[in-house]
């Protein structure tokens, strides 16, 4: 008999975090909710309390948890409800979670991440700032706890499935890891042009769903570089082991060659779903809901090289992924606040879509800083190139 899993899902009303619920909802024999947390979208969360039932609702801002703890309570369900940073530590480790859904987009998730690996949980990881930011601080708390780190990316869950299934064994036989990226929307358009995108057509990627900050990473392949930098964490290659190749269908995730220049990979439409059926059953297979891949109906697979002048001029941040990964420990982080700093800043008008790799290759210039060793280092350093990275958005402004 299968034993049931108590999950928390960390971000429970984004894209991640809905699609885990919907999975979850296709298995009540063998999975349970015990926490749902979010940012803001009361009305969300609270649709959410009154089908699943969690012990725990915690929300970022205290505003949202007032409101929903005022809803709940009119509504008669049997959720407790709280707010703040150290309730989402608390339930990334409560003792009768099994499992935890990491999907808080960005350096905020990365506490609780830390939380869950500390007290040993199976952390299913689709914040990849966890390990962007976090890096061997993430890692350490991974170890030392004893957690199981499964990749939820879809990009990453394809390597994890492509893998032989004895980490000891990756270094001798793998040659390369090679990432699969769509492209995203401007994946043809002249780079000249990059400069008149808007918001809205960033925001309109060709095959997934996604919340509008990571669909503008997309659209740079800053998305592409934050999954390098992950990659090199999670399965332990050299930055000179990974590669980017253009697959404009997002039927192939990603893919692993092997020393005698085989290559294994993973095939699927593109439904997030799928990978999160994966973490939450892994090692075993579970109906997803997504729809199955028909060859039948595939006109084509095809690739393109990444080649100089795309990362010239059509996109000019992928190549900040490996040299953070071969520079000044704390970079990759760095890149990461200023990063996210950028995309807001174009998602308000500030500055010019094409002004992002500016933003962004401004600030690692414009730091100088210690490698970091722990948590408060690692928010510190964050903090630090936040403020970095609003001085060149000014400037750009200006």
């Amino acid at each position: 008999m299968t034993v049931k899993q108590n999950i928390t899902i960390l971000g429970s009303t984004g894209s991640i975090g809905t699609n885990t619920l919907d999975v979850i909802s296709r298995h009540p024999e063998r999975f349970s909710v015990y926490a749902l947390t979010a940012s803001s979208q009361v009305d969300v969360m609270l649709a959410q309390c009154a089908q699943f039932k969690p012990a725990m609702a915690v929300m970022a801002r205290e505003d949202a948890g007032r409101a929903l703890a005022d809803k709940v309570k009119a509504e008669g369900l049997p959720v407790e409800v709280r707010w703040g940073a150290t309730a989402l530590d608390e339930v990334a480790s409560a003792p009768g979670v099994d499992a935890v859904m990491a999907a808080i987009v960005g350096a905020a998730g990365l506490s609780p991440c830390l939380a869950a690996a500390r007290a040993g949980k199976r952390l299913l990881l689709a914040n990849k700032e966890a390990l962007v930011v976090g890096g061997e601080v993430f890692l350490s708390a991974v170890r030392d706890g004893g957690a199981t780190l499964l990749p939820i990316d879809s990009e990453h869950s394809a390597i994890f499935q492509s893998l032989p299934d004895d980490p000891a064994t990756w270094q001798r036989r793998v040659h390369k890891i090679i990432l699969t990226a769509s492209g995203g929307p401007f994946r043809t358009r002249e780079p000249q042009s990059l400069k008149d995108v808007t918001p809205e057509q960033a925001c309109a990627h060709p095959n997934w769903v996604m919340g509008r900050k990571i669909s503008v990473d997309s659209a740079t392949m800053m998305n592409k570089a934050l999954e390098v930098i992950e990659a090199r964490y999670l399965f332990g290659v050299l930055p000179d082991q990974l590669e980017v190749v253009i697959h404009p269908q997002s039927v192939i995730h990603s893919m692993v060659q092997y020393r005698d220049h085989s290559v294994v990979a993973q095939l699927g439409t593109p439904d997030m779903r799928g990978p999160i059926a994966y973490g939450l059953s892994w090692p075993e297979r579970i109906e997803s809901g997504a729809a199955a891949l028909d060859f039948h109906a595939l006109a084509a697979m095809t690739f393109e090289a990444m080649d100089a002048r795309d990362h010239a001029q059509r996109f000019p941040g992928l190549k900040l992924a490996w040299e953070t990964l071969k520079g000044a420990p704390g970079s990759c982080a760095v890149l990461n606040a200023a990063n996210e700093v950028a995309v807001d800043a174009f998602l308000n008008r500030q500055i010019r879509f094409d002004q992002i790799h500016e933003v962004n290759q401004g600030t690692l210039d414009s730091l100088v800083w210690m490698a970091p060793e722990s948590l408060e280092n690692l928010m510190v350093l964050d903090q630090r190139s936040r403020e970095a990275a609003l001085a060149v958005v000014s400037r750009l402004k200006s």
